[in-house]
Formats: C-alpha cells, structure tokens, sequence
C-alpha cells in the first residue's frame, strides 16, 4: 500500500536552523591590537583627589590610605607537603603559617591565612628579585608561589568609624569582640573579593583587592563613609 509521509520533525528543524541560524562571525576581520597592559608601576587609584571626600566638617571618621611598594604572594601548600612546608617556613623564612584565618608577622614580613593549606605573604618593601624568586628557593617542592604584587591593591583603612564604614558592605562581624588584631577574613563588598585582617585596637585594618577592580572598591568605600568623613592618602614612593 502507497503511503505519503511529511518530512520529519528532524529534518523541519535542520532546514529551519540552517535557514534563520546568523554566521559564526559578522564582524570584519581587520589588522590591531589589544588595549595596552595597566602599567603596573602606576596606582590603580591614580587620579583620585587626596585629602577630605564625603562630609566636610568636623574631625574625618575614617583614613584611608594606599600603601606602596608591598611585596606580595600566595602560598599554596602542595598535596601531602603541609607539615614539611610548615616546618621549613619556621626554619628558612622565620614565620609560623598560621593555621587558621590570622595575621602573623616577624618584623616587614606578615603572613595571612586564607584557606586550607594556602597564605597571603607579605613584604615591605617587595625584595628586589621579586615574591616568587624569594619564596620559591626555601619552600622548593613543598608548596606553589604566585607573586601577586602587581595584581593586587593594598590599603590601610582606620579611625573611628572605620569599623562601621566597612560594616555597611562586609559580610563579617567586626564587632571587637569577634574580630580582633591579628583576625583576617576572605569576604567581598559590591562584589569584590577583599582579604581583610586587623593590624591593632584602634582598629586599623589592612585590605588587599583586585588591582583591577580597586576604583570600584574605592567608589563603594568613600560612599559608605561619607556621613563619617573620610580622608585619603594616595601612594606614595615605595
């Protein structure tokens, strides 16, 4: 018996998404280049008045400035190496990795948990030969160095509303009496990652951003300060 069939619904669909379907590029092909690179020699907060923002009269609540010239570098102990890489930090760099979420520091040299097995390590100043190659000869084969000093912005933010400016974004409890000097914390305000610990009980807190994404930070800090007051201290030499 004859039989008269309507094309498929496979083949109704192949015709229809090679009829409607845009080519894989529409945009003329032309010779250029990328956006040149940030200079990494030039603040990422460059262009920022310094002195008063936000309230203008009385003492300023909170101080803000951006510090230059730090070395810095995550730490990321390799699988099976934690107790051998603790041992060698003791011995070669003098600083004990701290265990948890805590700032430790043996003179210009600071060390930041961040997580299972992994640290922020700081240098002021950042050493001539650069994070890694300084890291790297003592702890060789025990944990993974990435040099961070160009990719990261660090700021120093204290006075009396400090506390409360950075209450307003982060999603910890700054409260003095859940974090103290020598706390630190991987959180994020409007979006950006900050790590933040407590350097003493004014408070003063040291914070470490994307470079790339500091002027956002900086435009989310100065508007939850400005009822306080702020004033900023742009970079100055390293």
């Amino acid at each position: 018996m004859a039989s008269t069939c309507a094309p498929s619904t496979r083949c109704a669909a192949a015709t229809s998404w090679s009829r409607c379907a845009a080519p894989a590029s529409t945009t003329p092909r032309e010779c250029g280049c990328v956006a040149e690179r940030t200079n990494p020699l030039v603040s990422a907060l460059d262009g920022i008045a310094p002195g008063r923002h936000g309230r203008a009269t009385g003492a300023a609540g909170v101080a803000v400035s951006e510090v230059a010239g730090a070395g810095l570098a995550v730490l990321t102990a390799r699988r099976g190496h934690r107790a051998a890489l603790l041992e060698r930090a003791r011995t070669s760099l003098g600083l004990e990795l701290p265990a948890g979420p805590r700032r430790v520091a043996d003179g210009a040299l600071a060390c930041i948990g961040l997580g299972p097995d992994q640290w922020l390590v700081c240098l002021r100043p950042a050493p001539a030969q650069g994070m890694e190659a300084l890291l790297s000869g003592p702890i060789s084969g025990l944990a993974a160095v990435v040099d961070l000093s160009h990719a990261r912005t660090l700021l120093r933010i204290s006075g009396p509303r400090a506390r409360a400016a950075l209450a307003k974004g982060l999603p910890i409890d700054l409260h003095p009496r859940a974090f103290r000097p020598g706390d630190a914390a991987a959180t994020a305000a409007a979006h950006v990652p900050v790590q933040l610990w407590q350097v003493d009980e004014a408070p003063t807190y040291d914070l470490a951003v994307p470079r790339t994404l500091a002027l956002s930070f900086w435009h989310w800090l100065e508007a939850s300060a400005a009822e306080f007051g702020l004033v900023f201290t742009p970079a100055g030499p390293p």
